[in-house]
Formats: structure tokens, sequence, C-alpha cells
């Protein structure tokens, strides 16, 4: 049963619409589906919020430590209501997805993503869920950072925008257990 989705982001109005803020764009629709809201929560170094309806009891979390830093938000949250990192869900951005393209995979590396990798350092833990939320390869390593940093083209955010809602509708699935079942839709 997933206790926690992360979303990894950057805060800060300069980088609200930019590509590496998908995980934010994620658990934010995620919660307005639910009817909630975040609030600043100091002691998670982040926004958080709870979704509690039938048999869904999970916690958000938005940490508001920019992306290299994400573990000690992710780490305060886990240990301040003993959740088991095999209960966590993380939201990010992929590069190595296309846009449009989604992904659930459970545990494994960082794959060089800096917020993925400092989770890990963290918490010392890989056994977590993650949605892969695709944005596309710039094409070029050294053109990665203002890739994820920059706004996609119209195109380019409908096709995210559309992952998304694919990703939110496999969701009961996820709360009930099901990520086999979960995965299946969302890969198909």
């Amino acid at each position: 049963m997933i206790k926690l989705i992360v979303g990894l982001g950057n805060p800060g109005s300069e980088y609200t619409k930019t590509r590496h803020n998908a995980g934010f764009w994620f658990v934010e629709q995620l919660l307005a589906n639910h009817g909630g809201q975040f609030s600043a929560e100091n002691r998670f170094h982040g926004e958080a919020a709870r979704i509690n309806s039938g048999s869904i009891d999970c916690r958000l979390l938005k940490p508001q430590t920019f992306m290299n830093e994400s573990g000690r938000a992710v780490q305060a949250m886990l240990s301040y209501f003993d959740i088991d990192a095999s209960e966590m869900l993380v939201a990010h951005d992929e590069i190595d997805l296309n846009a449009g393209d989604v992904r659930l995979k459970k545990d494994g590396g960082h794959g060089g993503h800096n917020g993925l990798r400092d989770i890990i350092s963290c918490t010392s833990e890989k056994n977590f869920l993650r949605l892969r939320i695709g944005v596309g390869h710039p094409g070029r390593k050294d053109s990665v950072t203002p890739h994820v940093l920059g706004r996609a083209g119209n195109e380019e955010q409908r096709l995210i925008d559309e992952s998304l809602d694919r990703a939110i509708q496999v969701m009961p699935m996820l709360f009930d257990g099901e990520l086999e079942k979960a995965m299946q839709q969302l890969h198909s």
C-alpha cells in the first residue's frame, strides 16, 4: 500500500512551469482531484497534504529544498510517520522517456536523477516505487540542465499533461496494492 507520495521539483515561481517540476504537477493534480490543498510544513522541509478517503490514507509531499536536497524532506516525513520506504511512491521527471510517456518502476538506482540520488543517499533505501514522467531528452548531455529547467512547448506540454492524467487514473489500483495491474494499464 502507498502511504506517501513525493512529487519532486524545485520551489519558486521561476520553476513552476519547468519540466523538472513534473513531479510537483502530478501530486498537485492528484490532490486537487481529492479536494485538498498543500500547506507549508517546516518540520518536513516542504509542503504537505493528506488524502484520507475510504480505504485511502496517504501523505503527499512537495519538498521545498530544491531537487538536489530532496532526501532531507523525504527522510523527515518517513521518520515522523514511521513509513517504510517500500510504502512510498516518488513522482519525477524522466529525460530517458519521451514527453507523453509515463512508467511505474519498482526499486532501482537513481539513473542520474539528482532528486532520486539524494533520496537514496539520505534514506539508504532504493526499495520504493517511482513514477517516471517523460519530458524527453534534448539530444546532448550538456543540454540536459537547460532542458529540464526550461519550459515545454505547447505540444510537448499537452503530451505531458495527458501522461499525468493516465497516471492519475491508475492511482486507485496502487492505493489497493495492485501494482502489476496498474503497471499493465499504464504501460499499454
